[in-house]
């Protein structure tokens, strides 16, 4: 994937650039609070992401740093992708359309013990997750 020209210096436009299609946060989610890592785990979501997109989306996140991708000693042929401290900064963003979304959306699945917990404890549910996520 080669880099594209940015069309502004506008902090949303920046974001945008990265994560403005339906799929690459879909994958943040899995990597950061699904425990998905490999590639096939990441076809299984429910929204099932066609194979070159994630393909693409993949290369996209790692180019730019929010996501790392390792051989996995264990099998050979398989990658292990993992949320950088890049990738790890997005657990606010994250949260927020959560929580948003809990507010709105009348058929959410969201984990309403994360709900809860988000709104007692920002700071203390940040810490917990990115804990986990090193």
């Amino acid at each position: 994937m080669s880099k594209q020209k940015r069309k502004s210096d506008c902090p949303i436009n920046f974001a945008l650039e990265i994560f403005g299609d339906r799929w690459t946060f879909l994958i943040v989610r899995d990597l950061m609070f699904k425990n998905k890592h490999y590639y096939g785990e990441f076809l299984g979501m429910e929204e099932k992401i066609a194979t070159n997109i994630l393909a693409d989306r993949l290369i996209l996140l790692e180019e730019n740093g929010i996501v790392t991708r390792t051989i996995d000693e264990a099998h050979n042929s398989k990658k292990i992708y993992r949320l950088t401290k890049k990738g790890i900064d997005l657990l606010p963003l994250l949260t927020e359309a959560i929580l948003w979304s809990a507010k709105y959306d009348k058929s959410t699945a969201a984990d309403s013990k994360f709900i809860r917990k988000a709104k007692k404890d920002r700071v203390g549910l940040y810490a917990e997750i990115s804990e986990s996520l090193k």
